[in-house]
């Protein structure tokens, strides 16, 4: 993910107006290369953001990641006393209540609502900003609530120059 990094360095830089250093250029310079020559058939494939065959894009990946840790982080705060199936369970059910009511309205806002900060709220709020599916089901709930290793990575793939 170190091209997502260079990128988000790059967007930062270009906003606050600072200048970009030599090797951040020299390697934005080489990927906009690859690709403006159509050596790469994408501008991810320029960028070395493609995912391995059958992977999860770098986005995706990245929202999973943002979910996940927002719904270990709801477990653990509010549900620790709970085995991981039942942590499961209990927030598979007011997830599937969340998305059903009052994400609706939340969906449209840029920041967390005052009102859930502290809350179980505050948490699924998180995990359904993230862009990653949600609400997941009850088993994907328990893998993730066991899990502590990290997601399939993308691969980035060194274009040709």
């Amino acid at each position: 993910m170190a091209a997502v990094g260079n990128l988000r360095e790059i967007v930062g830089r270009c906003q606050s107006g600072k200048p970009l250093d030599e090797a951040l250029a020299r390697w934005l310079a080489a990927s906009l290369d690859r690709f403006l020559h159509r050596r790469c058939s994408s501008i991810e494939d320029a960028f070395g953001l493609r995912a391995a065959r059958g992977g999860v894009p770098w986005w995706l990946e990245e929202a999973i990641r943002g979910r996940d840790a927002a719904l270990r982080e709801l477990a653990q705060r509010h549900f620790a006393e709970l085995s991981v199936a039942a942590r499961a369970r209990r927030i598979h059910s007011i997830s599937a209540r969340y998305g059903a009511s009052a994400w609706r309205h939340d969906r449209e806002n840029d920041d967390r609502p005052e009102r859930y900060r502290g809350t179980p709220t505050e948490f699924l709020w998180r995990a359904f900003k993230s862009g990653a599916p949600m609400p997941v089901c009850e088993r994907q709930l328990r893998n993730i609530l066991a899990s502590r290793g990290p997601l399939p990575r993308v691969v980035a793939v060194a274009a040709a120059s």
